[in-house]
């Protein structure tokens, strides 16, 4: 795999890192391109990231106001 490739990897995961998001999972695949007749390879980088948001105490969308959800223990 080409240094550049994972190199501009890396700068796609602090990116992300720095707007807050925590890396769970990362894919790159290099490959030649079946639609170019170039030679130059490229690459497909796939980021899961996660990241937690707070939600105001009573928020209705927190679920905690639903008490006609018939899956939450009471």
């Amino acid at each position: 795999m080409d240094e550049e490739m994972l190199a501009d990897q890396r700068q796609l995961v602090e990116l992300i890192e720095d707007e807050g998001w925590d890396v769970t999972d990362l894919e790159i695949s290099a490959y030649d391109s079946p639609w170019a007749d170039e030679d130059d390879p490229e690459a497909t980088v796939t980021i899961t990231a996660r990241k937690p948001y707070e939600t105001d105490e009573g928020d209705e969308s927190n679920g905690e106001g639903d008490d006609e959800n018939p899956f939450r223990l009471k």
